[in-house]
């Protein structure tokens, strides 16, 4: 493995969980960041004290990631408002994936879990800000770090962790807004542009509006020209496989989305392993999730993770998960999370040129290009013939547009978490529970909109490329020249032009 030089290493030291997982800086492993108020002021004070890199996109992408730590975690102190941060501090499950022998692993995952009382305490001393929103939406997330945990002074430790969060919730702030200003630097700085939510929320609804135009046409492909759209969607979703046959028909359906991708030749690199599996204990929050062959680490397989329903559940619930993976989303989710999706962008990632575009990903790229991915099918005929798949495309892209309008609402003060619930439900499929979870999550996921920001931009960037390209303009060199910059802050993109 490259070693990092000082200025690189200085941002990897305050983004420890990202860069031992999602970059695969394996020597972070048995290690936790240091959260306390200390630890962040002198993780802080280290940034840009050594030479940037030669190259000056680089250089600039490097800057961008300084710029957004010190707004982040200096500016608007979200490590003393937001536990989502901690948790992913304590995290264990990231030991999980095969990306080193079990042993090897097994010994990490205790030197970490051996650290967890002085992670604990360090953010205890920091957590003193929380909002009771953001506490109640994270509860449970906090109490399931310890799933499959015996070791009792790391249990000791989690339970003063959980009775902090506990107590949050009912004694904290009722209010989890960070204002308009804070949220646009906060999306500004980790993307390296300027933010106006105003003209972001306006597009956000024009492509609501675009969505739903479409929606309605695809309907119309299936003889349903005359139902409300969403009420179509709904009856779609419950022709779906059983618990039992979740993971058989996400595996046939990532062979068929690999082989499209790789016959229309959308992406650079059409190599490496995608294995279909259920998801370890630790990652059963997700229904579905790509845990990639990080950039770091040696070749070796990538996997995609599914969660069916657990059989003890209530009928409904798992009626309710199961839906997820009907016939008509769960090819829209194989190609998001497979070809052309994340899986194809980290076989890119690993042949990016440099360390700063392998190891600093831009999540809202990330997010952005796989979204992008999906409507990229629509375009090139995947599933022809079957207007269900479109459908999904669009049913999941109402879910990503209408999550950018509801974190704009919620931290401009301008909509409550239970107006954003009444948005979901009626600009989306989801009612009740879902509606509801998918409004909390913006107090804690202030930037959840990021799936079509990026797509938005990309798409964007995609129709100057084709004027300034001309007759020299294909998809091909399009998507490589974007997988070149890695996983580029989205102000950065225009680089290919």
């Amino acid at each position: 493995m490259t070693e990092l030089d000082a200025r690189l290493r200085a941002i990897t030291d305050l983004i420890v969980a990202e860069a031992r997982e999602g970059g695969g800086r394996h020597e972070y492993d048995g290690r936790i960041q240091d959260l306390s108020p200390g630890g962040v002021r002198s993780g802080l004070a280290r940034l840009g004290q050594d030479p940037a890199p030669e190259d000056a996109h680089d250089a600039r992408h490097l800057q961008v990631f300084e710029e957004s730590l010190r707004t982040q975690l200096g500016e608007l102190e979200l490590h003393r408002k937001n536990p989502l941060i901690h948790l992913s501090n304590l995290d264990l499950a990231c030991y999980d994936r095969d990306y080193a022998p079990e042993e090897e692993r097994a010994a990490a995952k205790a030197a970490h879990l051996a650290l967890w009382p002085e992670a604990v305490e360090q953010s205890l001393a920091s957590l003193d800000q929380v909002p009771a929103p953001v506490a109640k939406s994270l509860l449970g997330a906090v109490k399931g770090l310890s799933a499959g945990v015996t070791d009792e002074a790391a249990l000791r430790a989690h339970g003063r962790l959980v009775a902090h969060i506990e107590h949050a919730a009912a004694e904290g702030d009722p209010d989890a807004s960070l204002g308009g200003a804070a949220l646009a630097r906060l999306m500004g700085t980790a993307e390296g542009l300027p933010v106006d939510l105003g003209a972001l929320a306006e597009r956000a609804d024009a492509e609501r509006d675009r969505l739903m135009a479409l929606l309605t046409e695809s309907c119309a492909k299936l003889g349903e020209k005359d139902r409300p759209p969403l009420d179509v969607v709904r009856e779609l979703v419950k022709d779906h496989p059983d618990a039992d046959g979740v993971i058989e028909a996400a595996r046939i359906g990532t062979e068929k989305a690999i082989a499209f991708t790789r016959e229309k030749d959308l992406v650079p690199y059409h190599d490496g392993e995608c294995l279909v599996g259920l998801a370890p204990e630790s990652r059963r929050w997700a229904m579905a999730m790509m845990a990639w062959n990080s950039p770091g680490e040696p070749e070796g397989p990538s996997w995609y993770y599914i969660t069916p329903p657990e059989a003890s559940w209530p009928e409904r619930d798992q009626e309710e998960w199961l839906e997820v993976f009907s016939r008509t989303t769960l090819p829209a989710i194989n190609v998001h999370e497979v070809a052309p999706g994340h899986f194809s962008h980290a076989r890119a990632l690993r042949r990016a040129p440099s360390e700063v575009r392998r190891l600093l990903q831009s999540m809202a790229f990330i997010e952005g290009w796989a979204h992008y991915a999906e409507e990229l099918c629509v375009e090139e005929g995947f599933e022809d013939g079957d207007p269900r798949f479109e459908i999904g495309v669009w049913v999941e892209a109402l879910i990503r547009v209408t999550r950018l309008a509801c974190a704009i609402g919620v931290h401009t003060g301008s909509m409550t978490v239970e107006e954003a619930a009444r948005r979901f439900e009626s600009d989306t499929h989801l009612a009740g529970p879902a509606a509801l979870s998918e409004a909390r999550r913006a107090s804690f996921d202030p930037t959840y909109g990021r799936y079509t920001w990026g797509k938005l931009l990309i798409q964007d960037l995609r129709e100057r490329a084709r004027a300034e390209w001309g007759a020299g303009f294909t998809l091909q060199r399009f998507h490589k020249a974007l997988f070149d910059l890695g996983s580029p802050p989205l102000g950065l993109i225009d680089a290919i032009l």
